[in-house]
């Protein structure tokens, strides 16, 4: 069985790909994904760090 690697998105990408490529992870639609990160900016704030930080840490794919 292959291992799955986390990754951004080189095509389903808005900003830098982070939740597109969850959204490939997890095998769900992006919308999905940028939606609840959306949700998470405004209920306390922590979307825009968490973002930054995996944007700098995952590799794109």
């Amino acid at each position: 069985m292959e291992q799955k690697k986390l990754y951004r998105s080189s095509m389903n990408k808005m900003i830098c790909g982070v939740c597109g490529g969850i959204a490939e992870y997890i095998n769900i639609d992006p919308t999905i994904v940028r939606l609840l990160w959306a949700i998470s900016i405004f209920a306390g704030g922590f979307g825009v760090l968490l973002y930054i930080i995996a944007a700098i840490i995952m590799p794109v794919h």
